[in-house]
């Protein structure tokens, strides 16, 4: 029998939903809101719906953004021939706090894991092989994950990109295997894009 009242169990199960939040952290979360001003309450309630009512994707790369673009591809002074392809946002910012890269990217939004029954129709790959028909693009950085699907992924990307006649490379692996690319610190994110390797 929960000590809680039904109200506070139920903010607790709704906060233990969130990545990386189990019950007791969501206990935590719950009593600091329970004891924060209502106005501190009131302003996280809105920036929550904030997010929900204006964030959205990126209609070029499917990062996410406010309005139609992110601030990335709205940004004239990338390099539009290079393009970083990632398996999810949290990546994106990983690869861009290194501060190496100035080209552009691309989110997947996933990685092909047929187990789960992901393959690459569930994946932002169709949009992906439309834009580099369309862009002037010369080389494809591959950063996925170096898991197995992380590296499905990259082979079977490089299996649909090379016949462009793009070059397609990977990221080094200064990533540890089994890791992910969000929790890498930026100093061996760098000597990963800097290795990278022709795929």
């Amino acid at each position: 029998m929960s000590t809680y009242t039904p109200t506070v169990e139920d903010l607790i199960d709704k906060l233990a939903t969130l990545p990386g939040v189990g019950k007791k952290t969501a206990a935590r979360l719950a009593l600091h809101i329970l004891r924060s001003s209502q106005d501190e309450a009131q302003a996280l309630a809105r920036s929550i719906l904030r997010v929900k009512e204006r964030v959205g994707l990126c209609q070029i790369c499917f990062n996410i953004a406010e309005g139609d673009q992110c601030v990335i591809c709205r940004n004239s002074q990338r390099d539009r021939s290079v393009l970083c392809v990632v398996e999810d946002p949290n990546d994106l910012i990983s690869v861009e706090a290194t501060g190496v890269f100035k080209g552009l990217y691309h989110v997947l939004h996933g990685a092909i894991a047929p187990l789960d029954g992901v393959g690459p129709q569930e994946l932002k790959i169709a949009e992906l092989l439309e834009r580099l028909e369309r862009d002037k693009v010369v080389e494809v950085i591959i950063a996925t994950n170096p898991t197995v699907e992380g590296d499905a992924t990259a082979l079977y990307l490089a299996k649909v990109i090379k016949p462009l006649g793009i070059m397609v490379t990977r990221i080094a692996q200064g990533v540890p295997a089994g890791g992910d690319i969000e929790y890498v610190d930026s100093r061996t994110m760098s000597r990963s894009l800097e290795g990278r390797k022709e795929v």
